[in-house]
């Protein structure tokens, strides 16, 4: 059960890699916008340059964790597979 649960968190393609990245700017930004409200002058902007250099960084590492196109031996074993359920 707990295996079932978890393959909930494994990003399995590149879209589902790309939904993070795009919430993970979206929350940097906002982080930003609070850090050049609370702290003018050259703190805030190093802050928010902070925030949104993480989202880049961390979107790297996720693209790179991710496989860029399915391998031929699954997609041949998601037609197998296919066949299989057409069979029955």
């Amino acid at each position: 059960m707990l295996k079932r649960i978890g393959r909930l968190f494994v990003i399995k393609n590149r879209f589902e890699a790309w939904l993070i990245i795009y919430a993970l700017a979206v929350g940097a930004t906002a982080r930003a916008d609070l850090y050049l409200r609370e702290y003018s002058g050259w703190g805030g902007y190093l802050l928010a340059l902070c925030c949104t250099g993480a989202v880049f960084l961390g979107g790297a590492k996720i693209l790179d964790a991710t496989p860029k196109s399915p391998s031929k031996a699954r997609l041949r074993a998601l037609t197998a597979r296919w066949k299989q359920d057409d069979a029955i």
